[in-house]
């Protein structure tokens, strides 16, 4: 329940915490990520991660020598990035969801966690990626925090036009979401025109999947024409400025996503292309660079970017009455922040939603709670050993990188 204190100290607590000079505020919702990608911090510089050519060069040779049991570390470091930096929910899609997913339960962050699929056209491993998917998807519901999705890398780029039949098929049979990438750089759009005399949200719509919850990264070129029919189905842009400036791309047109009334969300992308999980950072990003857009201060106002890393991140996964807001019947995921820290000075100067956008860090979080449970008391994990799967990351680093010389001097 939310009220005043006083109304409801001593009728519903057990416990009552003074937080001291603090700010709680709902938790933060990261609506695209690759959890075991931090691997891959720091190895993909100089590459735009946005095209399949810079993807295959800067990626795809790490992904070819990496296998599941180098998995866990990955995600552990995540999620206690995020959790530090004040996230309670975020989704996911990579590949190797079986190593995933023990380590996103023992960090207790709520999540949506995708399959990762990219078949190129390779009826052998379609078949054999959506059984898999669907053993998955089986096996994972029921789970209190997590959501199983399907994750087609990027339709109509490395999921072909079958791919996408056979997958919505099954996502509609488990309920599950589809989180795909949008959108990047225009090669949905000229493959769906050389081949069928229209866009891909055109073909989208032919093929069905429109009608299906959607979490598309990015949509970085896509049509403003496009905007009123993604508006009227339940597709949420996830715009992650960090890791479109560094892959030098431009800017989603989210001013107009908004105005047009499509709900639109952040997130961080992975942190080989972002380097870091702090969606604060990505507030203040994404403000400036639609600023910077639509050379107009304010493009899209402070407020408008709180409401996107809270309640439309939780739109997108459908848990709006759930999580995203502070009110009552809603699960306690909550984030409590320092007002002593830089960046709040002169009190009172500031509006708080221009703070939150413009001068806070995730690093003043303080507390995090995730359905009544607390994940950070005091600035110290409560369910991860850091110092313990940074040691095993460096490890799994380690062994990535005598692979890959191996593979490259045979």
């Amino acid at each position: 329940e939310a009220g005043p204190l006083g109304s409801l100290a001593g009728r519903h607590c057990d416990l009552e915490i003074d937080l001291g000079n603090r700010l709680v505020m709902p938790g933060l919702v990261n609506a695209h990520t690759h959890t075991p990608m931090v691997l891959f911090r720091g190895l993909a510089e100089g590459h735009s991660l946005f095209t399949f050519e810079g993807w295959y060069e800067a990626i795809r040779t790490w992904e070819s020598v990496l296998t599941p049991e180098l998995i866990p570390p990955a995600v552990a470091v995540s999620c206690a990035e995020m959790i530090r930096t004040g996230t309670t929910c975020f989704a996911d899609q990579y590949f190797h969801t079986e190593s995933i997913v023990p380590t996103v339960r023992q960090s207790g962050l709520r999540a949506a966690i995708a399959y990762g699929i990219v078949e190129l056209g390779n009826q052998e491993a379609r078949l054999r990626e959506l059984a898999r998917a669907e053993t998955f998807l089986r096996e994972i519901q029921g789970d209190p925090l997590i959501q199983g999705w399907l994750g087609p890398h990027a339709f109509f780029v490395d999921n072909s036009p079958e791919a996408i039949r056979q997958e919505l098929e099954l996502a509609r049979r488990y309920r599950a979401g589809l989180h795909f990438h949008l959108a990047t750089s225009g090669e949905e759009d000229r493959f769906c025109h050389e081949h069928y005399g229209h866009g891909a949200v055109a073909e989208m719509e032919a093929l069905g999947v429109l009608e299906h919850r959607l979490l598309a990264a990015h949509c970085i070129t896509v049509s403003l024409d496009d905007l009123p029919t993604l508006a009227a189905h339940p597709f949420t842009a996830v715009i992650a400025p960090s890791a479109c400036m560094r892959s030098g791309a431009s800017a989603a047109p989210l001013k107009a996503m908004r105005a047009a009334g499509v709900n639109t969300a952040l997130g961080t992308d992975n942190v080989a292309n972002a380097n870091s999980y702090d969606l604060f950072g990505e507030m203040g990003a994404a403000a400036k660079l639609m600023s910077l857009r639509e050379h107009q201060p304010a493009a899209v106002p402070a407020r408008n970017i709180v409401e996107m890393a809270t309640m439309g991140g939780a739109r997108a996964l459908g848990l709006e009455r759930e999580i995203g807001s502070l009110e009552p019947g809603k699960r306690a995921d909550l984030i409590a922040l320092d007002l002593g820290e830089i960046g709040w000075a002169p009190d009172g100067g500031q509006d708080l939603f221009t703070a939150l956008v413009y001068s806070v860090s995730g690093l003043h979080v303080t507390d995090v709670m995730v359905d009544g449970n607390w994940l950070l008391r005091q600035r110290a994990w409560q369910t991860l050993d850091y110092a313990a799967s940074r040691r095993e990351l460096a490890g799994a680093l380690a062994e990535l990188r005598r692979r890959r010389a191996r593979m490259e001097g045979s």
